[in-house]
């Protein structure tokens, strides 16, 4: 099945992501918002906190690049909200998504994108060319992707505790 990049159906998962992480994550006990997988993994503080910084960094600021003129992006680091986020609260964090994300959707669907629009490209560091059509269609699995992550991260909590049920439970293996 052939499918390609459609603002409004991607504005409509992008502009719902702070309002589900702050349904899901606000007022819990940071025994659930602070655990992980491990040393180098992230909790869901942290991928809020990696958000944060996509909004400020990546999605938006990229394709200004490409639409301005096969942009050459600088590296993004994936990290930088392990400083940034720190002596913030969950809530605080958020707040300040769900304000970023919004203007990010606002300035996505003024652009009026077209076709001709989603072929056009930037240089990744890593990638090398890429087009408006992919930078923005992974911005929308990007979202999802954590999403997911949260999800494995907080269930995998409970599995010492679910016994036997482990063999049903698929995101604890």
């Amino acid at each position: 099945m052939s499918r390609s990049y459609d603002t409004e159906e991607a504005a409509a998962l992008l502009e719902r992501t702070p309002a589900a992480l702050t349904s899901w994550l606000a007022g819990l006990p940071e025994s659930w918002t602070r655990a992980n997988e491990g040393p180098g993994t992230w909790s869901a503080f942290d991928v809020v906190g990696h958000l944060i910084h996509g909004e400020r960094s990546d999605w938006i600021p990229r394709a200004r690049l490409i639409l301005e003129g096969d942009g050459i992006f600088e590296p993004f680091d994936r990290f930088a909200q392990l400083e940034s986020s720190r002596g913030k609260g969950l809530d605080e964090l958020l707040a300040e998504l769900t304000a970023l994300r919004g203007a990010s959707v606002g300035i996505l669907r003024s652009w009026n994108l077209g076709p001709a629009d989603l072929t056009r490209t930037g240089t990744h560091p890593e990638l090398g060319k890429v087009t408006l059509g992919e930078h923005l269609s992974t911005w929308v699995a990007h979202d999802l992707s954590h999403l997911a992550q949260i999800a494995r991260v907080m269930a995998r909590r409970q599995r010492a505790l679910v016994g036997p049920w482990v063999r049903y439970l698929p995101l604890l293996g």
